[in-house]
């Protein structure tokens, strides 16, 4: 039967695409709107989406849920992640986490138990959120804090040591916790006395 003066069905809504709205992907039409991730809801582009034969996801909720499982695998080399994606109604015995996951938040204190639960900063006591998170000595810094505690130096991974909850960086951890004596510190020559 043709189409008269409309678009495709969306994917998700089923109803009518006009073009100015459309948004193709795996064949399928979709509003702006609609383009979401059918775990997790957030918001899809070109960029960042994954379908799975009529089903499209974010490439994390993606990964999760058709991802490879084990040690190594998840989110980086090396990463062990017990994190199964649970809470965003990805339970590998259901079928379809649609229905597992209701479209509204069911409490409110969900909510306030999440902003509580954000880390700390060490160096000045305010939340650290996962844009601007940097991991060292095993604490959360902001990338702005992530400074040697004597000189002020910026840190990275490899220039980094970390004594008593502070950072150093490597010159500065030496001159004030390392080895003292001949041989370390700039001393390379004894004179000889005679």
């Amino acid at each position: 039967m043709p189409n008269w003066g409309g678009g495709a069905k969306c994917g998700a809504c089923d109803k009518t695409v006009y073009h100015a709205e459309e948004i193709q992907c795996n064949g399928r039409s979709f509003h702006k709107s609609c383009f979401l991730c059918m775990a997790c809801r957030k918001a899809l582009d070109s960029t960042t989406v994954a379908a799975h034969e009529s089903e499209i996801y974010c490439k994390t909720c993606y990964g999760r849920k058709y991802g490879p499982k084990g040690i190594g695998f998840g989110q980086g080399a090396g990463c062990l992640s017990t994190d199964t994606g649970d809470h965003l109604g990805l339970n590998l015995q259901q079928g379809s986490p649609k229905s597992a996951r209701p479209s509204t938040p069911t409490n409110a204190s969900k909510f306030a138990k999440k902003v509580a639960d954000v880390d700390k900063c060490p160096r000045c006591g305010k939340s650290v959120y996962a844009a601007e998170k940097i991991m060292g000595g095993g604490k959360p810094w902001h990338k702005t804090c992530f400074r040697c505690a004597i000189c002020g130096k910026s840190l990275e991974s490899t220039n980094v040591t970390d004594k008593d909850g502070e950072l150093y960086c490597k010159v500065c951890y030496a001159k004030n916790f390392g080895p003292k004596g001949i041989g370390f510190g700039g001393l390379t020559q004894v004179e000889k006395k005679e």
